[in-house]
């Protein structure tokens, strides 16, 4: 799903989705993990595309009944057309959990999940590296992390979502990063981070999730956080290449939750 069909979703203004698919991809009660937090299943049923009401385009956030036949006609028109209810189920439970600081008990059971992948794992041990490398160079671009370790990308971000489910390190638009959680596994059994050796982080708001070519953009131009961005106009914000209508939408909402707003022109 696209970011703004997640945000609407998750604001309740969309609770329906079309699809056109040879048979149903998805199952009542499934509880989707997304960039915005849980999106539930609600139902699943075949329509006929005549069926089809301006009702249902509002509901799936459609610009008009014209415009979701056009777009359920672009691709597969041969295809049944199946309507999925959605609904926002909740914030990501990853979430709390990485921020979670675990105890003795916790450690013992993360680690020998960790050592259980690594003995399932046809390449090696590599949970322990990853973490590391990860800690080494947060925010940095997956193809480089996993050409570091010798191995391709599609497999290395795999096996890095296996360390995010346990609430080990964190996805941002750029890369990942080492969770509170992670660190704490990696400090109980004693290895090496090069925290003097990382830069020490800029005090204030992270930015939110903006997407990585907003990221980029801000990032070159020395802005990681929302104090920063603050101190320039909404203007200047969306000249920069990169930044468009959903990176500014996603500034302007964490700003107002900061009690910040953009510089006046």
């Amino acid at each position: 799903m696209r970011p703004a069909e997640l945000e609407a979703i998750r604001a309740g203004d969309v609770d329906v989705a079309f699809r056109r698919w040879e048979q149903p991809r998805v199952r009542v009660g499934t509880r989707m993990r997304t960039a915005v937090g849980l999106v539930e299943i609600t139902s699943v049923d075949r329509v006929a595309v005549s069926s089809l009401s301006a009702a249902d385009a509002r509901r799936a956030g459609a610009a008009s009944l014209a415009a979701l036949r056009q777009g359920l006609d672009r691709l597969h028109p041969e295809r049944p057309v199946y309507r999925i209810g959605l609904r926002y189920g909740g914030a990501d439970p990853r979430h709390a959990l990485r921020e979670s600081v675990p105890d003795a008990a916790d450690i013992d059971a993360i680690i020998a999940a960790l050592d259980r992948l690594d003995r399932a794992s046809p390449i090696g041990p590599w949970t322990r590296a990853t973490l590391l490398l990860i800690d080494e160079l947060p925010a940095t671009r997956a193809p480089d992390l996993a050409q570091r370790l010798g191995r391709d990308t599609p497999s290395f971000k795999q096996d890095v979502r296996k360390l995010k489910e346990r609430g080990l390190t964190e996805s941002l638009d750029i890369g990942y990063r080492l969770s509170p959680r992670g660190a704490a596994v990696l400090d109980h059994e004693g290895h090496p981070r090069p925290a003097r050796a990382r830069p020490v982080p800029e005090p204030g708001t992270p930015l939110p999730h903006i997407g990585a070519a907003a990221t980029r953009a801000l990032t070159a131009q020395g802005v990681v956080r929302l104090e920063q961005v603050a101190g320039l106009s909404e203007g200047e914000v969306q000249a920069l290449h990169g930044v468009g209508p959903y990176a500014i939408r996603h500034l302007r909402a964490a700003m107002d939750a900061a009690g910040l707003s953009f510089r006046s022109p």
